[in-house]
């Protein structure tokens, strides 16, 4: 779970992180136009470490229940859901080649583009000031372009191994 050292860097996190995703997502396509592994994309959810085994579980089974229930049952499931823990959404790419297979959380490689030093051992995330045009007070693209082309290149040099950025 990532710890924001005040809200001021919790905002410029949210300001960043949809243009992160979007040049992240830009920069694997042209990789993977370019290259022998092919790529799918497939939503996952991410439980806090707090989160029991059981409540997973009950959280999935009811999950399951909604399609099938009737609008009553449908408003129970959903009370019950709301006093569950949430997940939170996950994205991963499926990377394939050959017999060859690699999964890269797409949010970990923007996080390495919003925050200057990613993954933190300790404490709490830095953003990368570098990536706002102080002028406009907005995201400059060209910066952010380029790191997150960086990180992607690195990716896909590093197939082979299990480092990250």
């Amino acid at each position: 779970m990532l710890k924001f050292k005040d809200p001021q860097t919790r905002l410029l996190a949210d300001q960043l992180m949809q243009p992160a995703l979007i040049r992240i997502i830009d920069n694997i396509r042209k990789h993977l136009d370019d290259s022998d592994w092919k790529g799918s994309y497939h939503e996952t959810q991410l439980w806090p470490d707090s989160v029991a085994a059981s409540e997973m579980q009950r959280f999935k089974e009811l999950q399951a229940q909604l399609s099938n229930a009737t609008p009553e049952e449908a408003d129970d499931i959903r009370t019950e859901l709301t006093r569950l823990p949430q997940p939170f959404p996950g994205y991963e790419l499926h990377l394939t080649h050959k017999d060859q297979e690699r999964i890269v959380d797409v949010w970990q490689l923007c996080y390495c583009v919003c925050f200057e030093q990613y993954p933190v051992s300790k404490g709490s995330v830095s953003i990368d000031t570098s990536l706002i045009d102080q002028e406009i007070n907005d995201v400059d693209w060209l910066v952010l372009d380029n790191k997150a082309k960086s990180i992607i290149e690195e990716v896909f040099k590093q197939l082979g191994t299990d480092e990250s950025c």
